[in-house]
């Protein structure tokens, strides 16, 4: 508890926090009150597949651009910027009411998620200056657990917002509003968001440059190696958890809620545990054995007869995801040298996107060809062998949290 109290009294923490707060939560409202929207317009899953298209195509198209400008200007302008920008464009939504206009949902939708690619991979490169290296896997912990917090708060907003009227208007304004609020906190960080040394040559050069470091660190390249597998099998799971729960254990769209609290109810205990007792945690295992822990959780789906028996395996899951994200996040930002951070966070978000997005369209081939229950199976199978693909290229990672540890690593092959 020492930790996390001395990680609170960091003032420039505090209010990067609260700046995450009102980002994470107008994130949450924007998403489901937009399917909320193309839904009430055109009643078709076509219109919803294409809405999730423009949401997470920008992810796999601008993250490793929006990585060089993160290590090229300002990082803390940047997230102002982004706030600002995307507190505009979720006012566009309110003109949208007639199916007609559900091609600007998609531009806007597009834009919105493209000027998101920036703000946080200069958020991640700037908090190890803000908090220290010492503190950077509680800091992680905090970080994801008040994401996965604020994605149930917001959620749950918008279906308040959404179920009280025909109307969205309100809800794209208190959207916007979240986004100025944190853009207006960030203005009182004082630690500078300069990086040391900006990336000043062509862009795919730059781009290219955090391709290299990434692949030539062995850490890094086993956390890249390691989470692209994963997701390859966990990003079908995302997809057939509605035909599992519906199809094979015929239970009520009404247990959906209760299902996802389960996971998330285990994400942040683990996510809180992390936070107390960083300091005598090592991120590359937190990273390892929460990826078996995944695997084993995912796996087992494949046998559930009850629902009561998802709920405790994804429980099991949400308590593995937790440290397993705040480890990557930690080894990303202590084995990288701050004037690449940008970049090399580019890289792993277009990578893990690029793989989640394969596992998704390839979802319901799979399943029809080796139905649902196996598809998880596999999948479980998937994120084992990915964690034991962690285990060895950490071997020899001796992480004891200072920089000079974390550099001795950089460039081993």
């Amino acid at each position: 508890m020492t930790d996390l109290k001395l990680l609170l009294r960091i003032r420039d923490f505090r209010y990067l926090w609260l700046a995450q707060i009102g980002s994470n939560f107008g994130d949450s409202l924007t998403y489901l009150t937009l399917l909320i929207l193309v839904q009430r317009l055109t009643g078709s899953t076509v219109a919803l597949a294409g809405l999730m298209i423009s949401i997470t195509l920008p992810t796999l198209l601008f993250s490793m651009i929006s990585g060089v400008y993160v290590d090229r200007f300002d990082r803390k302008k940047l997230m102002i910027l982004s706030d600002v920008l995307r507190a505009v464009l979720v006012l566009g939504f309110i003109w949208a009411r007639t199916e007609a206009m559900v091609p600007l949902i998609y531009a806007l939708a597009f834009g919105h998620a493209a000027v998101g690619t920036v703000f946080l991979p200069a958020r991640a490169a700037l908090l190890p200056r803000v908090v220290g290296e010492d503190k950077l896997l509680a800091a992680n912990s905090v970080t994801q657990t008040t994401k996965i917090v604020l994605g149930v708060l917001g959620t749950a907003t918008a279906g308040i917002f959404a179920s009280a009227g025909d109307t969205l208007v309100a809800v794209f304004g208190l959207d916007s509003v979240t986004f100025l609020v944190s853009a207006l906190l960030l203005t009182r960080v004082r630690t500078s968001g300069v990086p040391e040394e900006g990336a000043d040559g062509k862009v795919w050069s730059e781009m290219v440059a955090g391709f290299r470091v990434m692949t030539s660190s062995r850490p890094l390249k086993g956390t890249l190696v390691s989470l692209a597998v994963a997701l390859l099998g966990i990003g079908a799971v995302n997809v057939l958890i509605v035909p599992l729960i519906i199809d094979d254990l015929q239970v009520s769209e009404a247990f959906f809620g209760v299902i996802e609290a389960a996971q998330v109810a285990g994400m942040v205990l683990s996510g809180a545990a992390v936070a107390v007792l960083a300091t005598r945690l090592n991120p590359s295992r937190l990273v390892s054995l929460g990826l078996i822990g995944v695997g084993v959780g995912v796996g087992a789906v494949a046998g559930v007869s009850a629902v009561w028996h998802l709920m405790v395996l994804l429980f099991v899951v949400g308590l593995s995801i937790g440290p397993t994200q705040a480890g990557v996040s930690t080894l990303a930002q202590t084995l990288v040298d701050d004037s690449m951070r940008g970049r090399v966070g580019g890289v792993m978000n277009a990578a893990v996107s690029g793989a989640t997005v394969l596992s998704m369209g390839l979802a319901g081939v799979l399943a029809a060809a080796i139905g649902t229950r196996n598809v998880f199976l596999a999948a479980g199978l998937f994120s084992i062998a990915a964690g034991l693909l962690a285990m060895w290229f950490f071997r020899d990672l001796a992480f004891d949290g200072p920089a000079e540890q974390a550099e001795s690593e950089v460039g081993s092959v």
